[in-house]
C-alpha cells in the first residue's frame, strides 16, 4: 500500500497546476517537494509528487515501471484523445515507443537539422531587423513566438502564409492542458485540434502526388516503400506532435531564457562580449526555468519511489523543473549561473523518452540569443518591477509577453 503521510506533511505543501497563480511561480511550491520522500495526493485521483533530482531521474529511467501510455479513467481521457488515438513517441512504452522512435530517427536527424541553421539565421535575423525597425521589441511577439514555428512549418513543408493559422492551433491545443480533470473541453480547444488534424491529413495527401524535400515528404516516402513504416494515423500523430512540441517548447526557452538574462544584466554582458559563452548559458537557462516543468507517468505494478510506496495505477507527477531546483544536485540552485559546470538538468528529458528534438532547440535558441544580443547592444527588460504573465499550461511553461528596451 502506499505511504499514508501526516497532515501536518500534506498541509505544507501546495500542488494545484490548474490554479493560474500557481502556474505563476511554481517554484516557491516545489522547495517542500524537495525535502522528504514524494508525496500522495488526492485530488479525486490518487498523484505522487517526484520532485527531488534522483527520484525523478528513477522514476524517468524506469519505463516497465512507470508507464508513459495515459491511462483511462483518471480524468484526462478528452485532452488524451483530442489528436487522435494512433500512439506517439511521447506516448508509448516499449516495444511500440522503439518503433516509432527507430522510424522517425532515420528522417529527424542531426544532418537534417544540421542543414536547417543558415535558415534558421535568416529567419531570426529578419525578425529582429523588422523589431529594430518599429523601434520597440517584444522579445514573444517579435522572436520567440514567430521564429520556432516559422522553423517547424518549414521543415515539414508548409507555406509561410499559414504560420499565423499554426500558432494560433498549437496555442490552443496547448491550452487543454488547463481544463482540471474531469472537466469539459472548452469548444475552442476542439476545435482547434480538429481543424489541425485536418490539415496535416491534407498535407500528407498532398506529398503523396507531389513529393518534395520537406520531412513529411521523406515520411510518406517510407510510409509508401517500405515493410516497416508508420502507418496513417502514426504518421498523421507524429507531424502533429512535431509542430507541438517542438514549437512551443523553443519559443519558452528563448521566453524564460531572456527574462533571466534580463534580471541578471551582468550575465547578458559577460554573454555579449563572449558569444562562445552561449553553449553552457542555454543548459542553464534550461536548469533555471526550463520550458517544461513536468511530465506524467502511471505505474504498472507496485513499487517504490524515494521511500515512498506506490500501488499499481498511481499516477505520477514528475516534477522536472523541481529536480533541476535540487540543492542536492545542484549547488546554490536558486543562483542563475551561466558557467554552471557540470549541469545535468532534465529539461529534455532522461532515458528513451530523451527529447528528439532537443539538439533543434538548442540550435534555435542559440542563434535567437546570438542575433538579438548582436543587434541590440544595449538590451536590458524595459519594466523590470512589471507583473509577468503566463500562458499556455503548467507543463509548458511559456510568457505571454517581454518587453526590452534596446
Amino acid at each position: 500500500m502506499s505511504e499514508q503521510l501526516s497532515s501536518e506533511q500534506t498541509e505544507s505543501i501546495y500542488f494545484n497546476p490548474w490554479d493560474e497563480s500557481f502556474r505563476a511561480n511554481p517554484y516557491p511550491h516545489y522547495k517542500p517537494l524537495l525535502v522528504g520522500p514524494p508525496r500522495i495526493l488526492d485530488m479525486g485521483y490518487k498523484f505522487a509528487l517526484a520532485a527531488r533530482y534522483a527520484d525523478a531521474r528513477a522514476v524517468l529511467m524506469d519505463p516497465a515501471t512507470f508507464s508513459s501510455v495515459q491511462p483511462k479513467g483518471m480524468g484526462f481521457d478528452e485532452q488524451a484523445m483530442l489528436l487522435g488515438d494512433a500512439p506517439t513517441v511521447l506516448g508509448s512504452d516499449p516495444p511500440v515507443h522503439t518503433r516509432l522512435r527507430r522510424l522517425v530517427s532515420r528522417d529527424f536527424t542531426p544532418r537534417r537539422i544540421s542543414q536547417l541553421e543558415p535558415r534558421i539565421r535568416a529567419i531570426a535575423s529578419g525578425l529582429i531587423e523588422a523589431a529594430a525597425r518599429k523601434g520597440e521589441f517584444d522579445v514573444m511577439r517579435d522572436l520567440a513566438n514567430p521564429l520556432p514555428v516559422m522553423v517547424i512549418a518549414e521543415l515539414l513543408g508548409v507555406p509561410p502564409e499559414r504560420y499565423e493559422q499554426f500558432k494560433h492551433w498549437s496555442d490552443k491545443v496547448i491550452e487543454s492542458d488547463n481544463t482540471p480533470p474531469g472537466m469539459p473541453m472548452p469548444e475552442e480547444v476542439k476545435r482547434a485540434a480538429a481543424e489541425l488534424n485536418e490539415f496535416f491529413a491534407s498535407e500528407i495527401e498532398r506529398r503523396r502526388k507531389n513529393p518534395g524535400v520537406d520531412l513529411v515528404s521523406a515520411l510518406v516516402a517510407h510510409h509508401e516503400a517500405d515493410a516497416e513504416t508508420l502507418s496513417a494515423g502514426e504518421l498523421l500523430a507524429f507531424a502533429v506532435l512535431l509542430l507541438l512540441a517542438g514549437n512551443e517548447t523553443t519559443t519558452n526557452l528563448i521566453g524564460n531564457g531572456m527574462l533571466a538574462l534580463g534580471r541578471h544584466p551582468a550575465a547578458m554582458v559577460a554573454l555579449r562580449s563572449n558569444p562562445a559563452g552561449l553553449k553552457p548559458a542555454i543548459e542553464e537557462m534550461l536548469r533555471y526555468d526550463g520550458p517544461v516543468q513536468a511530465t506524467f507517468r502511471t505505474t504498472t505494478r507496485e513499487c517504490e519511489v524515494g521511500g515512498t510506496r506506490l500501488d499499481a495505477g498511481v499516477g505520477v507527477f514528475v516534477i522536472v523543473a523541481a529536480a533541476d531546483r535540487d540543492p542536492a544536485q545542484f549547488p546554490e540552485p536558486e543562483r542563475f549561473d551561466i558557467t554552471r559546470t557540470p549541469n545535468d538538468h532534465l529539461a529534455f528529458g532522461e532515458g528513451i523518452h530523451f527529447c528528439i528534438g532537443a539538439p533543434l532547440a538548442r540550435l534555435e535558441a542559440s542563434i535567437a540569443f546570438e542575433t538579438a544580443l548582436k543587434r541590440f547592444p544595449n538590451l536590458k527588460l524595459k519594466n523590470p518591477d512589471a507583473p509577468l504573465v503566463y500562458k499556455g499550461s503548467y507543463f509548458l511553461r511559456g510568457l505571454s509577453s517581454l518587453a526590452m528596451a534596446t
